[in-house]
């Protein structure tokens, strides 16, 4: 059997997880090549505890080449273009013929596609987090406006989140009384997709750390000269701390390529991440998936862009591809399972799960919040970041530290 090339393009979750998925799994005939143009891994679900100071950038950054396990391929350099027809893709430096293409490329953030919003804090990105992190520590009062400025954007629980931590970061600074919060929106509810029930908990949850909830507010513009956020149809808000969710779009790569679709994403098979174009997958926040149900009467709701989706997806993917290769049969599907724990501060968080692929609409509980689901995410974490050849002894130490450190089930 002739030897054949799977290119993964994207070092985030999706990517590492499809890499260390296939290599186990084939020959070493059989070549697998990730192609991530950043030489460093940062964990995104921390990018909150850097914000708040509970994270140092270097507690939660990894070299890539220690995240994949050995015979994967690990090429740092940034892909400048995929030729569909040829089935290549290149690089700044190299060409990469494939057999199989797997486009794990994640979210492209755009604040400069909303006027005056390149001057907001956000902790969507390593470095914005930091520099907000440094911001909270040394802001005295006023208000903080907490924007979502369009959709989609990743992560659904991070802006309720982010705020609860920002509001929690002042309690620990002694200064609560002399901030507000404030969450906007253009959704309905917080996290729509998961149903009234779990929106009105999320609401609660808000309200307990005095969030104001602003649903419905779609942002036009900011003008950084008056501290005023512009909204449409609705009056104008001042502030004295901005923190946004930037505007996402799909990756040029894909655009590029005529993988995508109308909205820029790229659309696949819900079960099986297959793109129109054959041995050709994308997973992840590239992919556009719909679900059943609708955010309003003319728009269908749409799989949420979140780490644990493309984590199963590229195992998923992974799994077809070894099968193909094989010639075994193929029967791996992704099923739209998914969860996320919903971080509040103080050690504590909720936790929501349930089935996105549901009929007629996904649904989703949310736990009463407590100190396990926060720890639970902070064991994910620490396993997340240990070098692979490391990664069996770090799961053993962590339910010992879970199931005896910090009396939480040895089952996390």
């Amino acid at each position: 059997m002739a030897g054949k090339t799977i290119v993964i393009l994207g070092g985030g979750v999706g990517g590492l997880v499809a890499a260390n998925e296939l290599r186990p799994h084939l020959p070493r005939e059989h070549r697998i090549v990730l192609v991530e143009k950043n030489a460093r891994h940062a964990f995104a679900p921390s990018f909150l505890w850097l914000m708040t100071g509970d994270r140092q950038p270097a507690q939660i950054a990894r070299d890539v080449r220690q995240l994949v396990r050995p015979g994967v391929e690990v090429v740092i350099d940034a892909a400048r273009a995929i030729d569909l027809a040829r089935q290549r893709v290149e690089t700044s430096a190299q060409t990469l013929n494939y057999d199989y293409l797997i486009v794990a490329l994640g979210a492209e953030l755009a604040p400069e596609a909303i006027p005056g919003l390149d001057t907001a804090h956000t902790f969507y990105t390593f470095e914005g987090a930091g520099k907000l992190r440094d911001a909270l520590q040394t802001f005295d009062g006023g208000q903080v406006a907490v924007v979502v400025s369009a959709l989609p954007y990743k992560c659904p629980g991070a802006p309720h989140e982010g705020a609860m931590l920002i509001a929690d970061s002042f309690r620990r600074r002694g200064i609560r009384d002399k901030v507000q919060a404030h969450l906007f929106t253009p959704e309905p509810q917080p996290m729509p997709v998961a149903g009234p029930a779990l929106g009105d908990a999320v609401k609660q949850m808000l309200a307990g750390k005095n969030i104001v909830f602003h649903p419905s507010h779609k942002l036009t513009a900011v003008n950084p000269a008056t501290c005023e956020l512009a909204f449409d149809g609705k009056e104008p808000f001042h502030y004295d701390l901005l923190v946004a969710i930037p505007p996402h779009r799909g990756p040029r790569l894909a655009r590029e390529a005529g993988l995508a679709n109308d909205a820029g994403w790229i659309s696949v098979d819900r079960g099986t991440l297959a793109t129109k174009h054959e041995n050709v997958y994308a997973l992840g926040d590239a992919a556009a998936i719909s679900i059943p149900g609708r955010w309003k009467p003319d728009v269908p709701l749409m799989l949420p862009k979140a780490g644990v989706f493309a984590h199963a997806q590229a195992q998923v993917v992974a799994r077809r591809i070894v099968a193909a290769v094989r010639g075994a049969p193929i029967r791996d599907t992704f099923c739209g399972d998914g969860y996320c724990m919903l971080e509040a501060g103080q050690d504590l968080a909720g936790f929501a799960f349930g089935d996105f692929f549901a009929e007629p609409a996904p649904h989703v509980k949310l736990k009463q919040m407590g100190r396990m689901w926060h720890w639970g995410k902070v064991l994910f974490e620490r396993w997340w970041l240990t070098p692979h050849g490391l990664k069996r002894e770090a799961l053993r130490s962590a339910l010992t530290l879970g199931s005896k450190g910090l009396g939480i089930p040895a089952v996390i």
